[in-house]
């Protein structure tokens, strides 16, 4: 648990400075997240035991890797669609999340998503922080509890309906990863649906 305590810390004061109401007005949101994605995976590689061997490239893991991606996608779209129709709020608050976006070149959050934030985020939350727990606790008990710090950190941003997504993505590419075990195959899951939902197709 010691070696996850201040890599955690360190995300959640990153966070904090990216979604909370008092910090988020003095810095880009896009360069914060591209410095944390960097930061996290620097720390993930160093603390990290054998890394090498969550990497295997194969047509297999780049196709699973899509497939699950467009799952994904179809599940956001439907929880939107429903969310709209239950919750007054849905509607705005995932709006606020694509105003993030608004002055910024596509093409450079291509870019940052795929190259950058998407491989970063699964190589510190899936291969560095739920296979130090599954170590530690087993596979279930880390599936959930780092599911549920990925939560945690997105609480900063008050929006429910972000906490919710950080939920859903978070359990969703922690079961890939614990019957998968291949970062490649969650790296391209988790770019393309960044790619897809945020920039080329999005659900709001």
């Amino acid at each position: 648990m010691k070696k996850i305590i201040i890599p955690f810390i360190v995300a959640a004061i990153l966070w904090f400075v990216m979604f909370s109401p008092w910090t988020k007005e003095y810095v880009n949101f896009w360069i914060t997240m591209g410095f944390a994605a960097a930061t996290l995976t620097t720390m993930s590689l160093f603390l990290s035991d054998n890394f090498k061997q969550q990497f295997s490239l194969s047509g297999k893991d780049i196709v699973i890797g899509v497939v699950s991606a467009a799952v994904l996608y179809v599940v956001f779209f439907l929880g939107n669609f429903f969310s709209t129709l239950l919750f007054d709020f849905a509607k705005e608050q995932v709006g606020s999340i694509y105003q993030m976006k608004e002055g910024e070149n596509p093409i450079f959050l291509i870019v940052l998503l795929a190259i950058l934030i998407g491989p970063a985020e699964e190589i510190f939350w899936r291969g560095f922080i739920q296979r130090t727990l599954i170590g530690k606790y087993g596979e279930w008990t880390a599936l959930i509890a780092t599911t549920l710090i990925y939560s945690f950190v997105h609480l900063w941003s008050f929006n429910f309906m972000l906490i919710m997504a950080a939920m859903v993505c978070g359990a969703f590419w922690g079961l890939l990863y614990k019957y998968n075990k291949n970062l490649v195959t969650i790296i391209v899951s988790h770019a393309v649906w960044d790619v897809c939902v945020l920039i080329l197709f999005p659900i709001s």
